[in-house]
């Protein structure tokens, strides 16, 4: 009985005490690639903007955004500091950081890969 009461204590704090943590974390860190520092995801995929895109506001849709996926922001996420959510066409959230929408390029196939800077000389690393 002790130790089932244990597990469950300890479970209930995990789950108190995911959501802070969750809320605290950046949706994107400095890391390096092929090209040197850039704004890396999670995965540590390297991050892109694109010069068509409004501040504030993506311009990279259907086969866009299939091309380059957008850096997602969950419905809880939050803007601080330089980072912001734009509201996409489909009504999805968007990471953007200084106001510019960020996406990962799909021909980039491992962390530190950089292949989609200067593609179609409208893609560009993103930088801290």
């Amino acid at each position: 009985m002790k130790r089932s009461y244990l597990a469950l204590t300890l479970l209930c704090g995990a789950l108190v005490a995911s959501p802070v943590l969750a809320q605290s974390e950046q949706p994107a860190k400095s890391g390096k690639t092929d090209k040197g520092t850039a704004l890396v995801d999670a995965k540590n995929m390297t991050l892109y903007t694109y010069d068509k895109d409004a501040k504030g506001k993506s311009n990279c849709n259907g086969q866009c955004a299939a091309n380059w996926p957008p850096l997602t922001a969950g419905a809880d996420a939050k803007p601080a500091g330089k980072w912001s959510i734009v509201t996409r066409d489909d009504g999805s959230r968007q990471w953007a950081y200084d106001g510019k929408p960020l996406y990962t390029w799909k021909k980039d196939t491992k962390a530190g890969d950089a292949t989609g800077d200067g593609v179609g000389g409208v893609w560009h690393i993103a930088t801290p």
